[in-house]
C-alpha cells in the first residue's frame, strides 16, 4: 500500500477510535462498532437523541440514491451516502425547526410542513418553496395531485352503510383453541387481544370516508372513493401519477384491508382477496419500479408467515415463506427488488417470537424459500410502542450496502445503519 493511503487509513482509524472513547466518556451511544453475535458494522448516523427515521413507506432518498434524510432535533438531516462507512457520517441540516415529510420521487427535494403550507426544499441549495396551502396525506410522484381524507357520505346515495355487525371478543376470535381447551392465555397473548379489542370497535359502526384529491397548480378539489372504511397508510405510486395505494385500518383479521384508487375515482380494487377466515394481510408498500405492492402475509393469522407481493398490472401473486422468528413488523425492499429487510419484533408482537429481536436480510428465492441473515441484535431494543418503545422500520440504501433503521437500545432514540456485507475486521 503507497504510504500516503497508508498514513491516511491510519489517521482515519485514529479518528474513529477517538470518537469513540469522546462518545463513551460522554455518555453517548457508540459511533462505530462491530455487532459480536453477526459479524456486521454498525454506524450511529444521528449526533442528537431523539433522532428517527421516517416510517418505512415514506420515500427517504434522493432519486440519485446520493442522500437519506431523517427527522433530528435541529431539523431535516441528509446523510451523504457516498462517504457512509469512510470516517464519520456527513450531515447537512437542509431546513431548521422542522420535520420532514418524504423526499420527492423525481428531483432533489424534501416535503415538509410550515405554518399550513406544503412546502419544498431542495437538498443542495437549501432553497424553499412554497407548494399548496394545506396539509395533505401525500404527494404524488410528479408533484401534481396532493391527498387528505375526509368523513363523507356519498351525496349519489350509491355507497351506503353495511349491515350492523357483531363482533365477538378478540380474546374468542384470536385464541379460540387454547380456551376451548382451557389453556390459559399468556400476558402478551391478553395485552394482544386487548389491543385489537380497540381497534375492532370502530368496525361495529363504520363511518364513510372519502378522498380529496387536490390538483397542485389549479387547487381544484374532487372528492370521490366513498366507502365505509377507516382509509389510512396513503401512498401514491412511485412511478404512476395518478394511481393511490391506501388501507382499510382497523384489526387485519377482520378487514380486507389493501386496496388501490385512480384520482378521478376510477379502478377502485381490492388488491388480495381473503382465502381463510383469520388471515391477515398489511403493511402494504410499493416497489421501487411501481410494478408491485409489498405486504405482510399470516395465512392463518400468527400461524404462517410471508413476504407477499401483488403485480399491480397482472394481480398474480407471489409468497416468500418465513419462520416465525424471522418475522418483521416492517419491511421494506431494495431498489432493485433483490433484497428486503425486516427491523424484527419482540415476544409480544403478532408472530409471538421466541427470537425474532433482529434487524434482518432476506434474499429471497420467490419458488425456492428465502435466505435469512441476522445483521444486528435488538435484544435491547423496546419494541412495544406506547410504552417508551419505537417501531425500527428499516430502510435498505439504493446501493444495497446498508439497512438504516432507528432504535432506543441505548436509551435515547438514535438512527443507524448496519452494513449488509460482513465486517473483517474482528468484533
Amino acid at each position: 500500500m503507497p504510504y500516503q493511503a497508508s498514513h491516511q487509513s491510519f489517521l482515519l482509524a485514529l479518528a474513529l477510535g477517538a470518537t469513540g472513547l469522546l462518545a463513551a466518556a460522554a455518555g453517548e451511544p457508540p459511533r462505530d462498532w462491530i455487532d459480536p453475535d453477526t459479524g456486521h458494522r454498525i454506524i450511529r448516523l444521528s449526533v442528537e437523541p431523539d433522532s428517527a427515521s421516517l416510517y418505512f413507506h415514506q420515500n427517504s432518498f434522493t432519486p440519485e440514491g446520493d442522500k437519506f434524510i431523517f427527522d433530528a432535533p435541529a431539523g431535516i438531516a441528509a446523510v451523504n451516502l457516498k462517504t457512509l462507512g469512510d470516517g464519520p457520517p456527513q450531515i447537512d441540516i437542509v431546513v431548521r425547526d422542522i420535520s420532514p415529510l418524504a423526499t420527492a420521487r423525481k428531483t432533489r427535494d424534501v416535503y415538509f410542513y410550515r405554518n399550513g403550507t406544503l412546502c419544498a426544499a431542495n437538498q443542495d441549495t437549501h432553497a424553499v418553496r412554497e407548494i399548496i396551502k394545506g396539509r395533505f396525506a401525500a404527494i404524488n410522484c410528479d408533484e401534481t395531485f396532493v391527498v387528505r381524507t375526509i368523513n363523507a357520505n356519498d351525496p349519489s346515495g350509491k355507497v351506503q352503510p353495511p349491515p350492523p355487525r357483531t363482533l365477538l371478543p378478540q380474546r374468542e376470535r384470536m385464541f379460540a383453541d387454547k380456551l376451548k381447551a382451557n389453556i390459559p392465555l399468556t400476558p402478551e397473548e391478553e395485552r394482544a387481544a386487548k389491543k385489537e379489542d380497540g381497534l375492532s370497535r370502530r368496525l361495529t359502526s363504520q363511518r364513510c370516508m372519502a378522498f380529496v384529491f387536490t390538483n397542485v397548480k389549479t387547487g381544484e378539489s374532487v372528492t370521490n372513493g366513498y366507502q365505509y372504511a377507516w382509509l389510512n397508510h396513503l401512498q401514491f405510486s412511485p412511478t404512476d401519477p395518478n394511481l393511490l395505494l391506501y388501507c382499510h385500518e382497523g384489526t387485519w383479521h377482520e378487514v380486507d384491508r389493501i386496496w388501490t384508487i385512480r384520482t378521478d375515482g376510477s379502478e377502485q380494487r381490492l388488491r388480495h382477496q381473503r382465502t381463510m377466515d383469520m388471515e391477515i394481510a398489511g403493511h402494504e408498500f410499493w416497489s421501487h419500479d411501481g410494478k408491485n405492492i409489498y405486504f405482510d402475509l399470516q395465512t392463518p393469522r400468527s400461524q404462517k408467515f410471508w413476504i407477499a407481493g401483488v403485480n399491480v398490472k397482472t394481480g398474480k401473486e407471489t409468497h416468500c415463506p418465513l419462520e416465525r422468528d424471522w418475522w418483521s413488523v416492517h419491511y421494506n425492499v431494495s431498489r432493485d427488488g433483490k433484497l428486503f429487510s425486516g427491523d424484527g419484533g419482540d415476544s409480544g408482537q403478532v408472530a409471538f417470537a421466541k427470537d425474532g429481536m433482529w434487524i434482518n436480510l432476506f434474499r429471497p428465492r420467490w419458488f425456492g424459500g428465502v435466505k435469512r441473515e441476522r445483521l444486528i441484535n435488538m435484544a435491547k431494543h423496546n419494541y412495544v410502542t406506547g410504552e417508551g418503545g419505537v417501531e425500527p422500520n428499516s430502510f435498505i440504501t439504493p446501493d444495497g450496502k446498508w439497512v438504516i433503521f432507528k432504535s432506543n437500545m441505548f436509551g435515547p432514540q438514535h438512527v443507524f445503519a448496519v452494513e449488509i456485507a460482513k465486517s473483517k475486521a474482528k468484533p
